[in-house]
This record gives C-alpha cells, sequence and structure tokens, in this order.
C-alpha cells in the first residue's frame, strides 16, 4: 500500500541540473501556532524546526513559458541553515542539499464550485541539509 505522504529521495542534480543559489533563509510559520509565543513550524517525525530556503533555479528550462524559477526547499534542522559565503561578490552563494526529497500532492487551490476543477499535480522539497556547491569549490580551488 502506498503512504498518503510519499518521500521520493532524489540525488540534488535531479532536481536542479544546472545548480541553484541562495536567496535567503527563514523560518517556516505555523498559523496554527501563532500568537503562542514560537510560532515555527516543526516537523512532525523529529521535532525539529522547519527552515524555508528560497532558491534560484539556474537551468533555463526552468522558466520556460513565464514560470517561475524560484523554488523554496523545506530544511529540517535544529539550528537554522546558514548560506556559505558567494565566490562572485554581489551574487547570491551556490548551494546544493543533502538529503534531498520528493513529495507529490494535489493541488486544489483552483477548484471553484460548478464543477470547474483546475487542480494539479504540484511537488514539495524537503532537504535534511544545505551546503556550499561541491562543483563550484572545486573549480574555485
Amino acid at each position: 500500500m502506498v503512504p498518503l505522504t510519499l518521500k521520493v529521495p532524489v540525488p540534488f542534480d535531479y532536481v536542479f541540473p544546472a545548480g541553484a543559489l541562495c536567496l535567503g533563509v527563514a523560518p517556516q510559520v505555523d498559523f496554527d501556532r501563532r500568537g503562542q509565543g514560537d510560532d515555527q513550524a516543526r516537523d512532525k517525525e523529529t521535532g525539529e524546526r522547519v527552515w524555508l530556503v528560497r532558491v534560484l533555479d539556474l537551468d533555463p528550462e526552468a522558466g520556460k513559458f513565464g514560470r517561475s524559477t524560484e523554488v523554496k526547499v523545506k530544511v529540517v534542522a535544529p539550528q537554522q541553515p546558514v548560506p556559505p559565503a558567494s565566490t562572485v561578490p554581489g551574487y547570491p552563494p551556490a548551494i546544493q542539499f543533502e538529503g534531498l526529497t520528493l513529495t507529490p500532492y494535489v493541488d486544489s487551490q483552483r477548484c471553484k464550485g460548478a464543477g470547474q476543477c483546475k487542480a494539479r499535480m504540484a511537488y514539495s522539497l524537503r532537504a535534511t541539509a544545505m551546503v556550499p556547491a561541491a562543483g563550484l569549490a572545486a573549480t574555485a580551488a
């Protein structure tokens, strides 16, 4: 039987074949806990804090048809992930993710009443750690 929350482990290179740049890191807000002091989301399995890492996908195919190339990856970690220093001044740092998993789901926000449902298949990305890009470190040395 397939579980309701299927987490498929995927290599970083499959999701971001041309690499990724870190645009920022912020805590994910759990709106059910707002106003109770600590409103940061926690992982249901481990209880660790959940951080949202905004990433710029460098794959030219990602921006096809006017789509956004910005992706959010949830990182489950006890402390806020710190982006590495950029090797090119003025540009975001190149990063990779360890323990990357993909969770498919049906996005039904476009469903209206009266039989008009434009639901689509979507996916969520989670990782266990954010590290400097390996390929870039090898060329910079």
